[in-house]
């Protein structure tokens, strides 16, 4: 995570005193009214703040029923909700759809934008038209390495790679020798850095494995094929925590031993981690990557401000094992993990 800077100590204690009580700390007495008055806030549609009615648009590669996005659609709507923000969603995962989106919300003249970059080829050009059109743009989750480059005010993430590589270790730590890499999604370039990332720092050896995310028992079949043809594989990671459960399935008919182990959290996940269904997952805080990126960019109109110097704020990656799993579990269960 970049370094924070004297200059940015300002925006913290900014932050600090408009986020107050919608991110008081979570006492048994305390936090539960906090979380009451976040709910009766939202309820009521009630900003925290009398800035502009402004209109952001957050256009992701999501495709539908995908559960990490809601978290960053939960995160982004509250913000919304206390910055007094008009907030718009869309998604696609096929990447020229996705770019289309874009371009509808720069036709509805919206006065900043929230991407993800999943396919960053098929999004510059639309990226470039909104800087033209005076819309700031945020880059979040994927697309880090090209954020700046396509002129994003910063990006909110994790690194890939980054992420990758902790994977790697881990699976290292727990005495790993073979493992299966499960990408689910052509062409999404950070799913390949991903396995990338385990591939450079895994002292095993990692196998990659392609299959259709869009059709979940194929994803399932696919994995218990791999297993059963390969009894030396003692990992398998997932990229998304819907895939885990499929993955977990596919070690129970294919009579495996490999450990299960994934790419994000969400309720199902946390519960698997307490069962021991799931060796480890890999949080890289989607609730707050959806909170931030509307939050920085109401801050961005409010006040001109920018955090990241220049870098991406990095929101993960966070290694959570059985002994976390539990303490979460109440945040994935109200959907902000």
């Amino acid at each position: 995570m970049a370094r924070a800077r004297t200059g940015v100590r300002a925006i913290g204690a900014l932050l600090a005193a408009v986020l107050g009580a919608s991110l008081a700390g979570c006492s048994s007495t305390g936090g539960k009214r906090a979380e009451d008055a976040r709910k009766a806030q939202t309820a009521a549609g009630k900003a925290a703040v009398n800035t502009p009615r402004w209109t952001f648009a957050m256009v992701t590669h999501s495709g539908d029923g995908d559960t990490f996005w809601d978290i960053v659609q939960n995160g982004a709507e509250q913000a919304a909700v206390k910055d007094n923000i008009n907030f718009l969603y869309s998604h696609s995962d096929e990447g020229q759809q996705q770019a289309q989106l874009v371009q509808a919300a720069i036709d509805k003249k919206v006065n900043g934008l929230i991407v993800s970059l999943a396919k960053p080829d098929a999004m510059k050009d639309v990226i470039a038209r909104a800087e033209k059109a005076g819309i700031p743009v945020i880059t979040v989750n994927s697309g880090s390495e090209q954020s700046r480059a396509y002129g994003a005010l910063t990006h909110i993430g994790q690194d890939e790679t980054i992420a990758g590589e902790a994977v790697g270790d881990e699976l290292d730590k727990r005495g790993k020798k073979k493992a299966l890499c499960v990408l689910h999604e052509q062409g999404n370039v950070g799913h390949e850095q991903r396995c990338a990332g385990v591939d450079k720092a895994f002292g095993g050896q990692l196998q990659n494995l392609y299959v259709d995310g869009t059709n979940m028992p194929d994803v399932q079949a696919s994995i218990e094929a791999k297993l059963q043809s390969d009894r030396s594989i003692d990992s398998v990671v997932t990229l998304g925590a819907p895939f885990a459960d499929a993955a977990v399935q596919a070690k129970r008919t294919a009579e495996s031993k490999a450990e299960i182990d994934t790419f994000d959290l969400n309720a199902k996940v946390a519960t698997a981690l307490t069962a021991g269904t799931l060796g480890f997952a890999v949080d890289q805080q989607p609730y707050l990557q959806g909170y931030q990126a509307v939050d920085l960019l109401w801050l961005y109109k409010y006040n001109a401000d920018v955090l990241g110097g220049g870098r991406p704020v990095l929101t993960g990656p966070q290694i959570i094992s059985q002994k976390d799993a539990a303490e979460l579990r109440i945040y994935t269960e109200r959907g902000t993990r």
